[in-house]
């Protein structure tokens, strides 16, 4: 998760053009995979040396990831192959007893969104959806 296009760029070698105009389509939460990662963990880089980035748009997140300085890696809260919790008190217990630390807020927020888009960017200025 980055907080901003500039932040983008610091961890892409190359945003294609078409990665812009999908940042500003979407409204609905939505990862992107570039290929050619940089300035990364080597264990976050895919064997095809692509990245999964989303720019967030949850002001909480987005805070949190500007006062860090550096992008934060996410995951689903939810065990593979299990829905997607809607609530904080649907996330499976054993998920919520494996993490150090849980921000106290949002505890009672319904989550409207379904699991977000993910997108593949081709070399040829394509895109794929892996999720919609």
């Amino acid at each position: 998760l980055v907080n901003d296009t500039r932040m983008l760029q610091e961890y892409v070698s190359n945003v294609p053009d078409i990665a812009w105009d999908l940042i500003n389509t979407f409204e609905k939460p939505t990862t992107i995979i570039y290929p050619h990662a940089k300035n990364i963990a080597k264990n976050l880089i895919g064997s095809d040396g692509s990245v999964a980035i989303r720019i967030v748009k949850d002001e909480f997140c987005k805070q949190l990831v500007t006062i860090l300085e550096k992008p934060i890696v996410s995951t689903s809260a939810n065990i593979s192959g299990e829905q997607t919790p809607l609530s904080f008190n649907k996330i499976h217990d054993q998920i919520k007893q494996s993490v150090d630390y849980i921000v106290s807020i949002n505890h009672d927020k319904i989550n409207q969104f379904k699991p977000s888009t993910i997108l593949r960017l081709m070399e040829n200025e394509e895109f794929q959806i892996i999720r919609q």
